[in-house]
């Protein structure tokens, strides 16, 4: 007897992605709940076009907003998706196969994104692999940022076939706001850690970066495109251990 899944998407004014996820998921999600951190733009009326469960709170952080989207699903199985990713129709397919089974353990998938209208392939962009599938019995980390799935150790890990396409960068500025934010992030995540320590990653880690992702994972086949998604990773990298030096501030 097929298995009923519960997509859990979260928003924050998402008007431009948002009908997109929503259209790659009707007709075969059992359920779809929008959790919505008081959008300021039109996200909130293009999601009540569509049989979805809208919830507005306010922000909680990555994790524990998608925990609160979880723990409102009337399914046991969550499908955890972006407001900017979509399902493609391979995935779609791989997951109808485990859903009409029956799921067991946790479900991965390659993520494929999209910068300034070209398919990143290679670097540290493709394969991404996520854990997107899972019982609602596990939850998400409080990390502030790259937040990841509290996944016991004895629990079955399985990979689906298909891409989750992902549209987030639609031209470079997206990019920089996006790894800006994300920097401001990660140096939240690594306050504590002593200066020494600090200052060895922020001058290694950039190098290692782009030598491994533009030269070793063949991040130069994406053209210039890819020269630049890896550039401005390696600087990422180096800011998100430049601002931990910062004194937090009382």
């Amino acid at each position: 007897m097929p298995q009923k899944l519960s997509a859990v998407i979260i928003t924050y004014n998402e008007e431009k992605n948002i009908e997109r996820c929503i259209k790659s998921l009707t007709d075969w999600v059992d359920e779809i709940i929008v959790v919505d951190s008081k959008s300021t733009d039109s996200t909130p009326e293009i999601c009540k076009k569509y049989p979805v469960k809208f919830i507005s709170v306010d922000w909680m952080g990555y994790g524990p907003t998608k925990n609160f989207g979880a723990e409102n699903a009337a399914n046991e199985y969550i499908l955890s998706i972006d407001a900017d990713e979509a399902i493609s129709a391979e995935l779609k397919d791989s997951i109808l196969k485990e859903k009409n089974k029956g799921f067991e353990g946790v479900y991965s998938f390659n993520r494929l994104t999209s910068f300034c209208g070209k398919w990143i392939k290679h670097g540290d962009w493709y394969p991404d692999t996520k854990d997107r599938i899972y019982p609602k019995s596990i939850s998400w980390n409080a990390s502030a940022v790259h937040e990841d799935l509290l996944i016991p150790p004895d629990c079955k890990k399985n990979h689906l076939k298909g891409d989750l396409l992902h549209y987030s960068y639609y031209q470079k500025e997206d990019l920089i706001k996006k790894y800006l934010k994300y920097a401001e992030l990660g140096a939240a995540d690594r306050k504590g850690k002593s200066k020494p320590y600090l200052l060895f990653k922020a001058i290694s880690s950039p190098i290692f970066y782009f030598i491994k992702n533009y030269f070793f994972k063949r991040g130069f086949l994406d053209g210039k495109q890819g020269f630049f998604v890896n550039a401005y990773g390696s600087y990422y990298t180096f800011l998100k251990y430049k601002l931990a030096f910062k004194p937090t501030s009382k």
